[in-house]
């Protein structure tokens, strides 16, 4: 039998349904099985919540909503239990020969077999026991490799693993057109440099103090000349309230204002971003912007921005990273973040606004 990597497929689909760092880490694998498989027809199983990340990617041929939270409901509701054997009816009408599951988990493991696939491959080490529906496994060597170089181990299996990782995120013209008017309504011109500062994210503990961030914006205006805009969803309102009313000056706060396409355009056009652990902060990485990534409570050789070790600002702690989810429940008092002061951001954020100008 031929190994793995020798057979040709024609019908492929890559299930990652979530998050939204996690879809941006699996961009790699899609240009690799595209550069290895040219001809095949490439789905993306996807939470509804990140379709936008994807829609209209010229290396795609389909993607294939799945709302996670409805279908949450399968065994507890009738309608929605038929509503997800439909799903499944569906998976298998589109007769794919390659299953890719970079999710692990027993559900996307489930739907792997479900597929009626003859190839599925999975991570050895999936949880919940998902690893039991895959044909084919592929191994981690260690637990904190980075998330992008975990996914691309399925290039060893499928043949594409001397491809270049390459990110590859399109930025459609009608996004870029939205931001533009977007930006103008806001008094800020075309050409216009302006900073993006993403101050909210959804672990309470990978948050940044407010009054930091304002500090920060304060001298990117005052000593950078650049303008103000506040990125994220609308469940981090209220922080990003908090960060435009103390600091002053001509903040745009544009926080649940743009749907995801929108914001890959309004991050495309940025001078610089400041960011937290977080989906907005993964573009900002495939996008190449320069950046400065705030992290307290997670681990920056997993998740960091990938190559970009020097665009990471924590402090060096004994208990950093935890993992710990909310602040109530750490016992140092957030020192991984009340501890990294906004000079040690103001330094990276001058070197790199520098560096800018001069390559200009």
């Amino acid at each position: 039998m031929r190994d793995l990597n020798e057979r040709e497929f024609k019908r492929i689909l890559i299930i990652k349904p979530s998050s939204f760092g996690d879809v941006i880490h699996a961009l790699p694998v899609l240009n690799g099985l595209r550069h290895r498989y040219p001809n095949a027809k490439i789905s993306w199983m996807v939470s509804n919540s990140c379709t936008g990340l994807l829609e209209g990617h010229h290396s795609l041929d389909e993607v294939i909503p799945f709302d996670r939270k409805r279908y949450g409901m399968i065994g507890r509701n009738f309608k929605i239990t038929v509503e997800f054997m439909e799903f499944v009816n569906s998976l298998r009408a589109r007769n794919f020969d390659l299953i890719v599951d970079l999710q692990g988990l027993f559900r996307s493991g489930f739907l792997s077999l479900a597929s009626g696939a003859s190839v599925r491959v999975g991570f050895a080490n999936a949880r919940e026991f998902g690893w039991m529906f895959y044909t084919h496994r592929v191994a981690v060597p260690h637990k904190d490799m980075h998330a992008v170089d975990r996914y691309y181990l399925f290039g060893n299996r499928l043949g594409f693993a001397q491809v270049p990782i390459s990110f590859d995120l399109p930025v459609h013209q009608e996004s870029r057109a939205r931001i533009k008017q977007i930006l103008d309504s806001e008094g800020i011109a075309a050409g216009e440099s302006y900073a993006l500062i993403g101050p909210g994210t959804r672990w309470q503990t990978k948050i940044w103090p407010a009054e930091y961030f304002a500090e920060v914006a304060e001298q990117l205006e005052s000593q950078h000349g650049l303008r103000i805009v506040l990125v994220g969803m609308d469940s981090e309102a209220d922080i990003a309230q908090r960060v435009a009313e103390q600091a002053g000056g001509c903040i745009v706060n544009l926080v649940g204002k743009t749907k995801l396409a929108e914001l890959i355009a309004l991050v495309d056009g940025a001078t610089v971003a400041v960011m937290h652990d977080s989906g907005p902060m993964h573009l900002a990485t495939a996008l190449g912007k320069p950046m400065v990534a705030i992290y307290g409570p997670t681990n920056p050789s997993r998740t960091g921005p990938y190559g970009r070790d020097e665009a990471v600002a924590r402090v060096d702690l004994p208990c950093s990273p935890c993992y710990i989810k909310k602040v109530q429940d750490c016992p140092h008092h957030h020192c991984c973040m009340r501890e990294l002061k906004p000079e040690l951001l103001l330094q990276k954020l001058s070197h790199l606004l520098t560096h800018a100008a001069n390559s200009s």
